[in-house]
């Protein structure tokens, strides 16, 4: 389809926002060959050009879903349940998203969306630099602890959470950046109107008035399966790199780090106990090289921030005084006994050195009070034991 189709030089934003609502209610979202066509001729032409197709049922059923689409009306009853409806070309749309347009798809999935349906004060613009955090439904108390703890760490570094609003790890997230004072936002596979799962109406409706609630597909639609993969492309778009934390060898967290991969954003992993199931999928991916392995936000921030920008040192136990010795002072050092004084020669004969060299070094070592001379020699100090 989107061969025989040429971009159009002007396009009224009003009028594709409004071709994009029609085309939005009568496909499914993350239909591939839809986006691509999309993304070569505009909105309003492939509305156009779908419609006056009618040669085959196929074709007459497609004109006729979208006959059966007010797109006036459709954002008029967005309105008035506090949504909004962005689309490229938008002040807030967030440009990243496009990068969709260019990544291959998956399971027949892809393509950067027709627009966004957003509740919440939180502008898709302001999401530039911020982080997904995905992870197990069956999530662990391990699991649930670290995405706890490092969703606070990035909201204290005024990083936005991008999560799915799940069970278990997409919970933790949300719910730890808020407890930081932080900002999230919600990314569904049902209406943005809507909650799911609906034990989590308290959260969803906490992170509407605070973040924002988005999802690609209409208002009022119902969760599905394929909807999820699709929402998933959108989590990884939406952020600058995808963390996942526990996720199963069949976990649909994966389909998310395979969005960020192929979006080439970094994808970092968090790893678990060696025997967790939770877990093996996450150690899969770390062991086929698919992913950097972070524990902090500190690790997530150096992945995702520019050249140069939140550095850190590599880790390392703490400085020992022997630590900044050189190679004669070390052996000179052992050679020393610790208790009973002996007299520079002798240690000198232990540490294979000359005397003369033996004598110096035991006066330096003695400046750093490791040794200690006595009227019967020397021997090494409680400092120098240690």
């Amino acid at each position: 389809m989107s061969e025989q189709l040429a971009r159009p030089t002007a396009v009224d934003l009003e009028e594709e926002r409004r071709a994009r609502v029609v085309l939005n209610r009568a496909f499914e979202a993350g239909t591939a060959a839809l986006h691509a066509a999309v993304e070569v001729a505009g909105a309003t032409v492939v509305r156009e050009q779908l419609a006056a197709q009618r040669s085959t049922a196929a074709q007459r059923d497609v004109s006729d879903r979208m006959s059966a689409v007010d797109p006036d009306r459709e954002l008029d009853r967005a309105h008035r349940l506090g949504l909004r409806f962005v689309v490229p070309g938008d002040d807030e749309w967030l440009g990243q998203l496009s990068d969709l347009d260019l990544a291959p798809a998956l399971k027949r999935v892809g393509g950067a969306p027709l627009g966004l349906w957003v509740r919440g004060p939180l502008r898709l613009d302001e999401l530039a630099g911020s982080v997904a955090l995905v992870g197990s439904r069956s999530a662990t108390s391990y699991g649930v602890h670290t995405a706890s703890r490092m969703a606070g760490e990035l909201a204290d570094a005024d990083r936005v959470v991008v999560s799915g609003g799940a069970f278990g790890i997409d919970d933790a997230a949300h719910r730890g950046a808020l407890a930081a004072g932080g900002r999230t936002v919600c990314v569904l596979a049902c209406g943005a109107d809507r909650v799911y799962p609906e034990a989590h109406r308290e959260l969803i409706e906490h992170v509407a008035a605070h973040g924002a609630v988005v999802s690609e597909v209409p208002p009022g639609s119902a969760p599905m399966r394929m909807r999820f993969l699709s929402r998933n492309r959108v989590i990884a778009a939406l952020a600058a790199g995808t963390v996942v934390v526990e996720a199963a060898l069949r976990s649909g967290a994966l389909n998310t780090a395979g969005w960020a991969a192929a979006l080439h954003r970094p994808l970092m992993a968090v790893p678990g106990p060696v025997t967790s199931a939770a877990s093996a999928g996450i150690h899969q991916l770390l062991r086929a090289g698919g992913g950097s392995l972070v524990t902090s936000a500190a690790d997530v921030l150096e992945e995702i921030a520019g050249a140069g920008e939140h550095l850190q040192e590599a880790p390392r136990g703490p400085e020992k005084a022997r630590d900044r010795l050189t190679h004669t002072q070390a052996v000179v050092l052992e050679a020393a006994p610790a208790a009973n004084p002996v007299p520079a020669a002798s240690i000198a004969r232990t540490a294979r050195v000359v005397p003369r060299v033996a004598e110096e070094t035991l006066a330096q070592l003695r400046s750093y009070g490791l040794v200690e001379e006595t009227p019967d020699g020397w021997r090494t100090t409680p400092a120098g034991r240690r």
